[in-house]
C-alpha cells in the first residue's frame, strides 16, 4: 500500500496508531479507577469476563495497533539516522526537549513493560500471583482487588510499576502534540495550547496510574 511506503503515510500510521492506544489508555485508566469503588474492580472484571468476544476483538485491535506503531516508528528513526548521520556541523535542537529526544527509548521501554504487564494481570504467571491463584479464586469469580493489591504490596513490583507510568508520561509528552502535528491540524496560534494540553494528559495518566500502587504501599487500599 502507498501509504506504508512513503515517508508521510508511515508518519500518518504511527500516529494514528498511537492515539487509538491513547483512547485505550484512557478507557483503561477508568477500568482501573474502579478500584477506589467497593467492590468495583471486581464487578468491572465480571462485566469483561461476560464479554469474550468485544474483549478479545479490542485485544486484537490494539495488538495490531501496537506492532504497527513500533515497525514504523522504528523504520522512520533508522530512515531519519541514515538520510543524516552527519549532516550538521552544529546540532541545533532549540526546539527539542527530552522527550522529543529519547521517543525511541520510551516506546523501547514501554513495549518491555506492556510484555511485563500482561503476563502479571492477564496472564497471571508471575512468580508474586502464580503460587496464589487458588486463594484468589472463589469459584467462577476472580478476586481482582486481592490479586491487585497483594502484587502492589511488593515494593519493587510497585517501583516498577511507578517508572514505567514516568515513561508513559514522557512518551505522550511529545507523542500528543506530535500526533496533531503529524495530522495538520496545528499551527503557531494552537501549537502551545496543544502543548499544553498534551502535558495536561500525560499528568493525569501519571497521577491517575501511579496512585494506585502508591496508596497500596502506603496501606491507604488493602
Amino acid at each position: 500500500m502507498q501509504l506504508f511506503r512513503s515517508t508521510v503515510g508511515r508518519k500518518l500510521v504511527v500516529a494514528i496508531s498511537g492515539q487509538m492506544m491513547v483512547l485505550f489508555v484512557i478507557a483503561h485508566l477508568l477500568g482501573n479507577s474502579s478500584i477506589f469503588i467497593p467492590g468495583g474492580i471486581n464487578a468491572y472484571a465480571e462485566h469483561l469476563h461476560a464479554l469474550p468476544p468485544l474483549v478479545w476483538a479490542i485485544r486484537a485491535v490494539m495488538l495490531a495497533m501496537l506492532l504497527l506503531h513500533i515497525y514504523f516508528a522504528i523504520l522512520i528513526t533508522l530512515e531519519n539516522r541514515a538520510a543524516k548521520p552527519n549532516a550538521y556541523a552544529v546540532n541545533n535542537k532549540a526546539k527539542a526537549t527530552f522527550a522529543s529526544e529519547n521517543m525511541i527509548w520510551t516506546g523501547v521501554l514501554l513495549g518491555l513493560f506492556i510484555i511485563g504487564h500482561i503476563l502479571h494481570f492477564t496472564a497471571r504467571v508471575t512468580p508474586d500471583i502464580a503460587p496464589r491463584l487458588s486463594s484468589l479464586t472463589s469459584g467462577a469469580v476472580f478476586d481482582v482487588y486481592s490479586m491487585v493489591v497483594g502484587s502492589f504490596q511488593h515494593g519493587a513490583i510497585a517501583i516498577i510499576y511507578v517508572t514505567a507510568m514516568i515513561v508513559l508520561f514522557l512518551h505522550l509528552l511529545h507523542g500528543i502534540q506530535a500526533f496533531f502535528q503529524t495530522m495538520g491540524w496545528n499551527s503557531d496560534c494552537t501549537m502551545p495550547s496543544l502543548v499544553r494540553g498534551g502535558k495536561v494528559v500525560a499528568v493525569i495518566f501519571l497521577l491517575g496510574y501511579s496512585s494506585i500502587p502508591v496508596l497500596i504501599i502506603f496501606h491507604v487500599l488493602t
